[in-house]
Parts: structure tokens; C-alpha cells; sequence
């Protein structure tokens, strides 16, 4: 259970505090990578649910109810599998589709630099402390955050592929802790079914 409301709130960080949240507040936002992210959140609801079950089915000896718990682990551990190959197999994905959203607000800009298109395109400079595309035609009127570090700092597409690196790299750090929860889960999950068979035989 325990596990499970960390994932919950992982994956809300990661979606609604961490640098990407930006992205989902415009029309446009990467799917593929906040599809990924609602995964997360909707595995950590299911494991701690299955965690509710498997304290009341120890809790009443119950072989029933703890081979339910196997169960559900197995099919939480091959999703949680599933998700990491789809996360390594679309990370590439994400990111182009992100810089791309940012390459649309960045020409939005162009065209009417002033207004909501402004405030745009700040914001992503904001969360990502970066301005603009480190190109050498950029212009100089971008609205920058304060104190921020040119040039060094002045491609955002490359500070988009960073995050989006970062971030999943996280993921899978989770995603691989959860799974040897869920194996040592499944593990002894077995063992107390089997123990509580054979005492009701003994008995």
C-alpha cells in the first residue's frame, strides 16, 4: 500500500510539479509522455488496492484471497514491464514531440510577440530555464527569466531532451524498485499460501 501511494504521488509530481507541467497547460502537450506518467499514477491506485486485499487475506488466513493477491501482482508486474520497454521504446518519440511544441510556441512568437503568445513561451523559458533555440539568427527580443546563464542556457531544445531524459530515467528507477517490491510480494505471498495449507491439513 505503502508503495503504491508513492507512485501515486511520484507520478503526480511529475505531472503537475516538475518542469513538464508547463507543457500541459498550453493546447498542445507531448501524449505520449503524459500518457506514461497517468500509467504510473493508475498502477500505484491498483497496488494499493491489491496491498488492501493482501493485508486482510493474511490477516483472515485466507488461501482465497491471498492467491488473489498473487495474482493481481503477476498482472501489475508484467504491466509494470510493459511500461518500462514502452517508455525506453518511446522516449525518442516524446522528446521530438515536445521540442516540436516548443518550436510552434517559438514561431508563434515570431508572429505576434506580444500578449498570450508572450506569456507562452515565458513560461517554458521559466520551467526550463532557457531561452530560445540556440540559434544564430535568435532573436534578442525572447522574453528571458532573470539571471539566466546565456548561452549557455539558450537552447531550449536540447534542455527539453535533457528533462524528458531525466524524468524517465526516474521512471525507470522507480519502475524497477516496484518490481522487486512486487517479485518479494509474489514470494511471499506463495510461501504463507502454502503454510497456511499445510497447517489446515496438520489440523
Amino acid at each position: 500500500q505503502l508503495a503504491g501511494l508513492a507512485v501515486i504521488a511520484f507520478g503526480l509530481w511529475l505531472r503537475f510539479g516538475g518542469p513538464m507541467a508547463e507543457f500541459a497547460t498550453d493546447k498542445k502537450s507531448p501524449e505520449l509522455f503524459f500518457m506514461g506518467l497517468y500509467v504510473l499514477v493508475g498502477a500505484g491506485a491498483i497496488m494499493s488496492a491489491v496491498g488492501f486485499f493482501g493485508c486482510c487475506g493474511a490477516a483472515r488466513e485466507s488461501q482465497c484471497l491471498i492467491g488473489t493477491f498473487f495474482a493481481c501482482l503477476l498482472v501489475i508486474f508484467a504491466g509494470e514491464v510493459t511500461a518500462g520497454v514502452f517508455a525506453f521504446i518511446g522516449k525518442k518519440v516524446a522528446i521530438q514531440e515536445a521540442q516540436k511544441i516548443y518550436e510552434d510556441a517559438y514561431e508563434d512568437y515570431m508572429k505576434n510577440p506580444v500578449g498570450k503568445v508572450n506569456s507562452t513561451i515565458y513560461r517554458y523559458h521559466v520551467a526550463l530555464q532557457c531561452c530560445g533555440k540556440g540559434s544564430v539568427e535568435q532573436p534578442t527580443g525572447l522574453p528571458c527569466p532573470e539571471n539566466i546563464q546565456l548561452p549557455k542556457a539558450s537552447n531550449c531544445l536540447a534542455e527539453i531532451q535533457n528533462v524528458i531524459d531525466t524524468q524517465l530515467r526516474l521512471v525507470g528507477i522507480v519502475g524497477i524498485a516496484i518490481a522487486s517490491i512486487t517479485i518479494f510480494g509474489m514470494i511471499f505471498s506463495m510461501v504463507l499460501c502454502c503454510t497456511i495449507r499445510n497447517m489446515r491439513e496438520m489440523i
